[in-house]
């Protein structure tokens, strides 16, 4: 998927995907490349959230993919919804490398304490 990790933190996670490579056979950006990066992003902002010495487990995983994307790369930004004891909710926007939403995401993780 060739995604990196550019920022870090409880409030908010960054991360860029080439969309070369991510194509579907019209030539676009694939749907499921988007989810991929969503569910990613949102997991590792609901973990720094609920602590490392937890386990976080997508629930759900809802996208609306809003225009195409061909060449170049994606960026996603998740920042928290909710956070609480036992689940938690992340928004997820990508855009393309002009800064036009492509995708927006929302991501619901289950937290549990790790066996």
């Amino acid at each position: 998927m060739g995604i990196e990790i550019t920022e870090w933190s409880p409030e908010r996670v960054v991360g860029t995907m080439p969309v070369k490579g991510n194509l579907q056979h019209y030539g676009l950006l694939h749907g499921g490349a988007n989810a991929v990066l969503a569910e990613t992003l949102g997991s590792m902002c609901a973990a720094a959230n609920a602590g490392w010495d937890k386990a976080v487990l997508g629930l759900e995983l809802s996208c609306t993919h809003h225009r195409s994307a061909t060449e170049g790369t994606v960026t996603g930004v998740s920042t928290p919804l909710h956070t609480g004891r036992t689940t938690a909710t992340m928004d997820i926007v990508i855009t393309d490398e002009r800064g036009r939403r492509t995708c927006t995401a929302r991501l619901t993780c289950l937290i549990r304490e790790r066996r």
